[in-house]
């Protein structure tokens, strides 16, 4: 299981990185132009941290992974992260709609590999905590 926590650790890294490119790649500053400061500001700061938390769960997986696995707080802990993963999954598909990635073949890899990540994620998140 531990194995597990690390690969998750190290994708989760990568996808806080990716954050980065999300105002230029959705092209944010032309599209978020009419909206008031205070809402334009929040997509950036809000955007800034999640970003933030999920390179902090990514640290914690890849620094803790045993706590997480062996002790009550690590497993709690594991919890909150299914928790957390699997009502991002149900967002996946009951969030966006279908239209952002029907018929568009980069979109459509994009929505099936990050859908595969939410319930790899949900899935050893919610075998550590269940398995005790």
């Amino acid at each position: 299981m531990e194995i597990h926590y690390k690969i998750i650790g190290f994708l989760l890294i990568a996808l806080s990185c990716i954050h980065v490119v999300f105002p230029k790649y959705f092209h944010w500053k032309k599209d978020l132009d009419s909206l008031s400061l205070i809402n334009r500001e929040m997509m950036y700061v809000h955007t800034f941290f999640v970003a933030i938390m999920v390179f902090l769960m990514g640290v914690l997986c890849i620094t803790s992974s045993k706590e997480l696995i062996e002790t009550d707080l690590g497993k709690n802990i594991a919890l909150g992260m299914c928790i957390f993963w699997t009502i991002r999954l149900l967002i996946q598909f009951f969030g966006y709609s279908a239209a952002l990635w029907k018929g568009k073949t980069f979109e459509t890899i994009m929505h099936i590999l990050f859908s595969l990540l939410w319930i790899y994620l949900s899935i050893i998140f919610g075998a550590t905590y269940f398995n005790h």
